[in-house]
């Protein structure tokens, strides 16, 4: 099979969508030699995060021509051409979108949607960005052979708001890395903590420190914890939001034992959730919540909050707290660190429900929802 990616966030996002394009492109290429995979780019860029794909045999970047369209025009219009050149048995845009032009470029198609915040969290968005998303995700939903929804909650998204017959959408669990499985050893964690310089005793949260990741509620809840616990929050700060967090923080008294890293690198999360007391993810809507999966891989234990995907992502073994009650998030984190719950069994449970998420079967479902794209196109389905 001849399979095309748009490969913009693979190349480009160090995050979130980034870091599912290149698990997906990986895997596939892996774990199925028998593929091949192009991946499409407007801009082929030097990035480490590459280095496995740019190893492998089975997959080739195609970037746009020297004439006509290039860099979001090539994107968005001109790379169903190259499609057809390219003999392509099957396009998938991983991260919400398609090329505007793809219903008619007789190619079946594939779309993966990660969410829909934009509209059930406007405030999120300005509202030219959020009449962008509507556009080109819902057109993408409309036009797309078949879509692969990361959780059953931004399935009954994409099914209530643009009007998707559920039997189009395929809930697909994404993985994560290999490296959240790693046994560390005590050498090894503690040149991370000594090279890092990083608190004894931390609550870790990752994730863009922004309104709807909810940072603020672990940092009101740290009044619960003891005063040798910090608060490591991991991530791009957005909006003024951290300047907003941190007047919550002095207010508290707890603004001390904050402290905001803007610079870990990929490599250093797996042990950074190893030696948490706890993470903390209590965002208020999220279409799947990768972090939480990376910290139960990493035995950790996990408070998450209620209200979108976060319990498909945790399960059982997670604690859930409403998003807007601190009460509630300092009573769980101060019952994982006092050991008034049993952690060695939310570990346990954490690790058999992250088990669920491995990439090959992963990979297989994907390959199934292919299969299906290219035979309801056959069809005229």
């Amino acid at each position: 099979m001849r399979i095309g990616f748009d490969g913009k966030r693979a190349v480009s996002n160090m995050t979130g969508l980034g870091n599912y394009s290149r698990l997906v492109i990986e895997a596939l290429a892996s774990d199925h030699p028998e593929h091949f995979l192009y991946i499409y780019t407007p801009a082929l860029k030097q990035n480490p995060r590459l280095n496995l794909i740019n190893s492998l045999h089975n997959v080739e970047f195609r970037l746009p021509p020297t004439t006509g369209f290039s860099g979001s025009l090539w994107r968005s219009f001109g790379v169903t051409n190259n499609l057809r050149a390219d003999r392509v048995d099957i396009f998938h845009g991983l991260s919400n979108e398609l090329p505007l032009n793809i219903a008619s470029g007789h190619v079946p198609s594939v779309v993966t949607m990660h969410d829909v915040i934009y509209r059930r969290l406007p405030y999120c968005y300005s509202a030219i960005d959020r009449r962008i998303y509507d556009f080109k995700y819902g057109r993408s939903c409309r036009n797309a052979t078949r879509i692969i929804a990361v959780s059953e909650c931004t399935k009954r998204d994409v099914v209530e708001l643009y009007g998707i017959h559920p039997d189009k959408i395929d809930v697909i669990y994404q993985g994560c890395d290999d490296s959240f499985r790693t046994i560390h050893t005590p050498q090894s964690l503690a040149e991370v903590r000594t090279r890092l310089n990083l608190p004894a005793r931390y609550i870790l949260q990752v994730g863009t420190i922004e309104k709807r990741k909810n940072l603020e509620l672990t940092v009101r809840a740290l009044t619960a914890l003891p005063h040798d616990i910090h608060l490591l929050a991991v991530g791009r700060p957005r909006k003024g939001y951290l300047e907003e967090v941190m007047r919550v923080a002095r207010e508290a008294g707890v603004a001390d034992r904050i402290d905001v890293r803007q610079d870990i690198k990929f490599a250093d999360l797996p042990p950074l959730n190893a030696m948490a007391e706890a993470v903390a993810y209590p965002s208020f809507y999220e279409g799947f919540g990768i972090p939480i999966l990376e910290a139960l891989e990493s035995g950790a234990p996990v408070v998450a909050a209620t209200g979108s995907c976060l319990e498909e992502a945790g399960g059982d073994g997670a604690i859930y707290v409403a998003p807007d009650n601190p009460r509630q998030m300092g009573e769980a984190l101060r019952a994982i660190i006092d050991r008034t719950v049993d952690t060695e069994a939310m570990k346990a449970k954490g690790k058999l429900h992250a088990a669920r998420f491995n990439s090959s079967g992963m990979t297989e479902k994907i390959l199934s929802t292919y299969r299906k794209a290219i035979e309801n196109f056959s069809s005229g389905k």
